[in-house]
């Protein structure tokens, strides 16, 4: 099961992405659990996730996130503002399975 954790300011604007990704894992038979939780979060949780992906208000983050996660091997990038903007699950989706290496 893919493990995907999105990072947010306050971990709130991400649930309705969270539960667009959901449906299109589910769509297409992907096995994920996808959550969102606030930035003070992201680095106790970093041991239980595959890909982090970061809300684009806190791209100034991203190396913060890519220090820690670097030495868990767990794949760090920033969502598409666009695909964030329009809650494109699929387009997010995608892309966590890009950085996972599952095409």
């Amino acid at each position: 099961m893919l493990k995907i954790m999105l990072a947010c300011s306050a971990g709130m604007s991400t649930s309705l992405l969270v539960s667009k990704m959901e449906k299109v894992a589910e769509e297409k038979g992907i096995e994920a659990e996808i959550w969102a939780v606030a930035q003070d979060k992201v680095i106790p949780e970093l041991p239980k996730v595959d890909v982090l992906l970061i809300g684009p208000q806190m791209r100034f983050m991203k190396k913060k996130y890519e220090a820690k996660a670097e030495e868990l091997n767990v794949p760090v990038d920033v969502i598409d503002p666009v695909a964030y903007g329009r809650v494109n699950g699929e387009a997010v989706l995608t892309k966590a399975l890009e950085l996972a290496g599952i095409n």
